[in-house]
């Protein structure tokens, strides 16, 4: 029991309050029409019992009814978190975030704007070669520092998922074309900043992003289709950039503390 929130022992101390009494009120009343035709109605004694019955016997049972009420609540809740997360990156999993913003895209809010926001995807460049030169232990960390990275660059209520290996996706909730460019460059800039030496020595890590904005008739695949389809033309332009749904590429100087260019070669 210790483990539930104080908003549910608020509801539960509420109804066990509001049940407990209105147990007491039946039992008043049923005790009192009973009694009405035996003798000359609920004496003092009888009344002392209706009231004291109910609340010695139901409220207690009222009580742990609500607590085991309460308590698979939470537990659903917490299945539904598992479900939804991904283990590593504490993102949504993909599945989850495919439905959420399928969810955004077809909304009434959504069909009546201009533009419903924008998806971006994400891919950490050259990740192979982190996991191959410090293990894939390492690579879990450059992973878990770039999903940080990403949650701290959007909005409260951008959704951010891990949708694959180095993959992530950010969809921007009523973001426009402007927005969405400057959140993909604030993350690239917040990748490029990440302090990441597994073994004492600065590693640099990047990532390339592309942008698909919705005008309130695409579907998610249409949407991630074309991100994709950006997010690939970023990393043909030479990696480490962001690429927007009007193919215009976004490459300002990468910090310093990025280090050495990237190495040629796959993503």
């Amino acid at each position: 029991m210790k483990d539930l929130p104080a908003a549910a022992w608020a509801t539960i101390w509420r109804w066990t309050a509001i049940l407990t009494t209105l147990s007491v009120a039946a039992s008043v009343a049923v005790s009192h029409v009973l009694l009405s035709g035996l003798s000359q109605g609920l004496s003092d004694v009888g009344l002392a019992a209706a009231v004291l019955l109910p609340v010695l016997l139901g409220g207690p049972m009222t009580f742990w009814h609500l607590v085991r009420v309460q308590q698979l609540k939470l537990a659903n809740e917490r299945l539904q978190v598992l479900a939804s997360t991904d283990w590593l990156t504490a993102s949504l999993n993909r599945r989850a975030f495919t439905q959420q913003v399928s969810a955004r895209l077809t909304s009434p809010e959504a069909r009546e704007g201009s533009s419903c926001g924008a998806l971006l995807v994400i891919d950490a460049d050259h990740f192979k070669l982190v996991n191959d030169l410090f293990g894939h232990d390492h690579g879990d960390a450059a992973l878990q520092r770039i999903a940080e990275v990403i949650r701290a660059k959007v909005r409260e209520n951008d959704l951010v998922c891990r949708m694959g290996g180095e993959e992530f996706g950010v969809f921007l909730d009523g973001a426009d074309a402007e927005t969405a460019g400057l959140i993909a460059e604030r993350i690239r800039y917040g990748v490029n900043r990440i302090d990441f030496a597994p073994h004492g020595e600065i590693h640099p890590l990047s990532v390339s992003i592309g942008a698909a904005m919705s005008d309130g008739t695409a579907s998610f695949s249409d949407l991630f289709r074309t991100a994709d389809q950006h997010l690939y033309a970023a990393k043909r332009a030479g990696r480490n950039r962001c690429r927007l749904a009007e193919g215009r590429p976004r490459t300002p100087p990468a910090p310093a503390a990025a280090g050495a260019a990237m190495p040629a070669g796959g993503p």
